[in-house]
């Protein structure tokens, strides 16, 4: 296999440019050794396997003690694999043995940091009282993340039946979480090691720190926890802020089990992998994962372990959702992008937080931003401040303009609103950063003029923040520079509500195509990723709560992280009202029923300006109560998968392995990524590669999931210079559950322009609409 082969070529060339000390040779990290499917075995089989298999490349044969203290985890449920200690001749060993597919090294990955429900709903048109009427507590969502904050009143089990019968998990304690920590609806908690390697929840005994437990110290667990299925909280606020109606998640009555894999640093490959091969046998039905490897350095599909635990828990019947990463606006970011894990960008929704400058010559303008300063309180304005105006003794005045760390002199910035610009070229500061500069300085308060991140609100607490774009900016200054003692007040943030335009693609959502490959369009999805409010953790340090105000159990965050667990929670849902659906079959549903227009009836905008393409939001908005009834659904088989493997270059020996079918062969033709593209039964369609004069033709099948005896007719959507045609034009189904195959194709015209084009196939019988966007590379 290609992987195996470029690992063991490395550790030859590591060897033969390295002369490596005795002592060198010994030095240890943790891989993941991959074994692929199969699993099934209980737990001190698949351990005793395991360890045979270490003590066979260990440096003195037979030392099972030492391989024993080496594992530290055994993967043995819907895959066959481990994680240990090893130095870099003992991963090149196992890399060499037959029945391993892979090993990588342990990475640590990264986390990917309501009125958001009720504006779904709004943008569907239906009625939302059909949500409760659909929805079911028989389904379970696994959150693999940091951890859950138990007492949190989101996970109130009030008025739910019995757990499921089919719940197979546990719920682990530690020293600050016990098994009563657990209920109805949290119904599971497990806990892992923290970093690359740890393993002190599956092989040694728990110690005594707080962080050996499912207890969540950072929030984000929580936080996504609640967005996916919390319990509907009344009077759930952020210290006054957002209190519009209940905070509730996306499928209220269905339980959760909370999977602390990850800490503030970040989660370990081998801890994730652990959590989906866990979570998988607890009998979950979705798994939300709001984190990802680096867009600058993916992995490939056998050695990414969110790539491998989703493939073997889609095959196991479990939907899998992502978030899509926040390296955004830049195209070629998105994460996660294996077609068997829901990938999902971030949007905005119809609320903004508005913080408004009262100026000295009584003209108010609007910024954005979340403080809860007193600085208005007693009626009178501060002095304002350029940054250029407060520069520090041999400092460059561009430094004090951009706020940047020790650049503003205290003398000159004591009492006052200081006024900064946004970074730029090497003197890249975040708006954080900035703040506590100027707080650090003496300054009242912080005027930052900064186009980047408006749509995203950044919470300042206590301390006087407001952010305005550079057209407000120039008035700002315009005014400091034309009055000698220019004053000002930031006053504190009002909710704005039924804001317009949203949704918008957020800044920071990562954008596609895909970096291992162009042939599937990613992201799938988009959900509502900005300034969402969730529950949180009590915050550890007294000084961030507002003067005043009792710790909030609520807090805003902004993130793809926050966006990933909304389509988790709409896919159970989605599962609750059909529980004979694959998850092949929901995420179609919620692809194709997906919006595309905005609370204006515009086509929905990316941040960068302009409309949002595929590579941008992916199908569109999700519609949950329009996905209840999508009309055809679009099934991906593992045939369908395991054909993608063939054409990514993977031989028939690795798929066999990965998929523990010993008859299957690739098919003919070999390696191929752009016959991905022509035959994968995907809900989208991206063409990476469509030559002049050489025409694409794309195939895929439709099930009938609505009424029998219907009939579709297609509408394209074309960009100028694409000629697409869609054969048949009608697609007739007599029953339910009954198929229709149809080919489109794809051709440049005269005069075409290169790159991307986008567009959409429609089908509808009059009731349904099922729209399949595409994406087509015209070089």
């Amino acid at each position: 296999m290609v992987n195996r082969a470029h690992f063991v070529i490395l550790v030859l060339a590591y060897r033969l440019l390295v002369s490596l000390s005795a002592e060198a040779q010994q030095s240890k990290e943790s891989y993941v050794v991959y074994m692929g499917g199969g699993g099934g075995r209980d737990a001190e089989a698949a351990r005793a396997a395991h360890l045979q298999m270490l003590s066979s490349v260990a440096p003195m044969s037979g030392e099972e003690e030492r391989a024993s203290s080496t594992l530290t985890h055994s993967y043995h449920h819907a895959f066959e694999g481990f994680a240990a200690e090893l130095t870099v001749e003992e991963a090149a060993a196992l890399a060499a043995h037959e029945r391993v597919v892979s090993v990588f090294r342990d990475r640590t990955l990264q986390l990917h940091t309501t009125r958001s429900w009720d504006f779904l709903d709004a943008q569907s048109g239906l009625r939302p009282d059909r949500l409760a009427a659909r929805a079911s507590a028989d389904v379970i969502i696994g959150v693999i993340d940091s951890g859950v904050w138990p007492e949190s009143p989101s996970f109130n089990d009030v008025g739910m039946g019995a757990v499921p019968a089919r719940w197979r998990g546990v719920c682990m304690e530690g020293p600050d979480f016990n098994k009563t920590n657990c209920n109805k609806k949290l119904i599971g908690a497990r806990y892992y090691g923290n970093e690359p390697g740890g393993s002190k929840a599956t092989v040694k005994p728990p110690s005594t720190t707080a962080t050996d437990s499912p207890r969540d110290t950072d929030g984000h667990g929580t936080h996504c926890t609640s967005t996916a299925a919390g319990a509907a909280v009344s009077g759930a606020d952020y210290y006054g802020l957002g209190r519009a109606g209940p905070a509730r998640g996306g499928a209220p009555g269905s339980r959760v089990a909370a999977y602390r894999a990850c800490i503030l640093g970040g989660c370990s490959g081998s801890a994730l992998l652990k959590a989906i091969d866990d979570a998988v046998s607890d009998g979950v039905d979705v798994i939300s994962m709001s984190v990802g490897v680096s867009s600058a350095f993916p992995d490939d599909f056998l050695s990414d372990p969110i790539a491998i635990g989703a493939f073997h828990a889609h095959r196991r019947g479990v939907l899998v959702v992502c978030s899509a990463g926040n390296d955004g606006p830049v195209p070629y970011t998105v994460v996660n992008a294996a077609p068997w894990i829901v990938t999902v960008a971030a949007s905005t929704i119809d609320r903004a937080f508005q913080s408004s400058i009262v100026l000295g010559n009584g003209n108010v303008v609007k910024g954005i931003g979340i403080n809860f300063s007193n600085q208005s309180l007693g009626g009178e304005h501060y002095p304002l401040v350029f940054g250029a105006q407060a520069v520090g003794r041999y400092t460059p005045v561009a430094e004090a303009s951009n706020c940047y760390p020790g650049s503003l002199d205290p003398e000159k910035v004591r009492g006052k609103i200081v006024v900064c610009v946004g970074s730029t070229g090497t003197m890249m500061a975040s708006r954080r950063v900035k703040k506590v500069v100027a707080e650090g300085s003496g300054a009242s308060g912080l005027v930052l003029i900064d186009d980047a991140k408006m749509d995203e609100p950044y919470d300042a607490g206590s301390f006087a923040f407001s952010q305005v774009g550079s057209h407000v900016g120039a008035q700002i200054l315009d005014y400091i520079n034309s009055t000698k003692n220019p004053t000002a007040v930031i006053l504190p943030t009002e909710d704005v509500n039924e804001f317009k335009p949203a949704p918008t693609v957020a800044s920071f959502s990562a954008r596609g195509p895909g970096g291992l490959t162009e042939s599937i369009l990613k992201p799938d999805l988009m959900a509502p990723g900005v300034s969402i409010l969730a529950a949180w953790v009590p915050p550890p340090n007294p000084a961030v709560v507002p003067a005043g105000k009792k710790p909030s159990a609520f807090a805003f965050l902004s993130g793809t992280s926050m966006a990933c667990p909304h389509v988790a929670g709409a896919g159970a849902f989605l599962k609750s009202a059909h529980p004979g659906w694959t998850p092949s079959m929901i995420r179609s549903a919620l692809m194709t029923t997906a919006t595309t227009r905005d609370n204006l009836g515009r086509p929905v905008a990316s941040s960068t300006g302009g409309a949002a393409t595929g590579h941008d939001m992916g199908a569109g908005e999700i519609s949950p109560l329009r996905a209840l009834s999508p009309g055809l659904v679009f099934d991906t088989t593992d045939k369908d998968y395991l054909d993608f493997l063939c054409y990514m270059g993977y031989d028939d020996k690795a798929v066999r392995t990965v998929s523990g079918d010993a008859r299957f062969a690739c098919p003919r033709g070999g390696a191929s990524p752009d016959r991905i593209a022509t035959g994968f039964n995907y809900p989208s369609i991206s063409v990476p590669r469509l030559l002049a004069g050489k025409p694409v033709a794309v195939s895929r099948t439709a099930m009938n999931v609505g009424p029998p005896n219907a009939t579709y007719a297609v509408v394209v959507e074309a960009p100028s210079g694409l000629s697409v045609t869609v054969a048949p034009e009608r697609l007739v189904f007599s029953d339910r559950w009954t198929t229709a195959a149809y080919v489109v194709s794809f051709a440049s015209q005269a005069g075409a322009s290169k790159g991307y084009a986008h567009g959409a196939v429609t089908w509808s019988d009059g009731a349904h609409w099922v729209r399949t966007p595409f994406a087509v590379n015209v070089v």
